[in-house]
């Protein structure tokens, strides 16, 4: 089974140890996503947020968590038989790997780490050499209490074989996206990297998932909001006069290829304005 994935690494071509690096979690990532659904997750659950996109839309920059939306609420849930099932197989794969539940149940936001420390040693890589003991951590986080309002699609893939997920659609993935824009309180590029993707690729917002989210968590919570097109448009021209740019650059920048991060170059409060204004078209 190793040698699969020693395949897999191979079609990255990565350039530096950085790069090679996120190219092995990444595909750590993937053979977790076909464990979790022979474990029947995607039955409950959707993928959801930024490594979805990279996964199923292709989004050019790497990632480094695993994000999912329960399709219902489930107070209850539990990582448990869903990171037991997973640990077996990743077994398979001939990984040590060491799976760790770190959810509170009275936290809306289920999580879990995975660890590993085991592949690198098996494979014959150019740069990346991770020392004894160093893990490559993965972070699993579901949302248990999901605002109202998210559509949900199917798409196949296939590595390590081919196997079928549930997740956001784009709309739906976007207005969570613009929620976490608005109501975080800490800047995080990453996601100004992504608004930007689906503006160019011309998705639009669920706004009802977004009132939804908005009135659920955030500054917003609990108020008789009523959201439109020039609410949204106001909202992040307001959030966007208070970035520091190239803070926001700086922490995308090294999950980006060389040519990526020269588009960095130009952000500035001018250019996501006018991103702002396109989003409606």
């Amino acid at each position: 089974m190793i040698e699969l994935i020693q395949q897999r690494l191979n079609k990255y071509k990565a350039a530096n140890a950085i790069e090679e690096e996120q190219a092995i979690k990444e595909i750590i990532q993937e053979i977790a996503l076909f464990g979790l659904w022979k474990a029947g997750f995607f039955e409950v659950a959707a993928f959801q947020g930024g490594t979805s996109l990279r996964v199923l839309y292709d989004l050019p920059r790497f990632s480094e968590d695993l994000d999912f939306i329960l399709k219902e609420p489930i107070p209850d849930f539990d990582w448990s038989s869903y990171l037991k099932s997973l640990l077996e197989y990743l077994e398979e794969f001939g990984l040590k790997t060491e799976v760790k539940d770190k959810s509170r149940m009275n936290q809306a936001v289920r999580k879990a780490l995975l660890k590993d420390n085991s592949i690198s040693n098996q494979l014959n890589l150019s740069f990346y050499r991770g020392q004894k003991n160093q893990n490559l951590t993965i972070k699993l986080e579901i949302d248990v209490n999901p605002p109202h309002g998210s559509t949900f699609e199917y798409m196949n893939l296939d590595f390590p074989t081919d196997f079928e997920v549930c997740h956001q659609d784009l709309s739906s993935n976007f207005a969570l996206k613009i929620h976490a824009l608005l109501c975080r309180p800490y800047t995080k590029g990453r996601d100004w990297y992504d608004f930007n993707w689906y503006v160019r690729k011309n998705i639009k917002p669920n706004l009802r998932l977004l009132q939804a989210a908005l009135i659920q968590d955030g500054p917003w919570k609990g108020q008789d909001l009523k959201i439109n097109e020039n609410w949204v448009k106001q909202s992040l021209n307001q959030k966007i006069s208070s970035i520091d740019w190239k803070e926001a650059a700086t922490d995308v920048e090294q999950f980006l290829s060389r040519i990526e991060k020269d588009g960095l170059k130009i952000w500035n409060e001018q250019f996501f304005t006018q991103k702002a204004e396109q989003l409606f078209g």
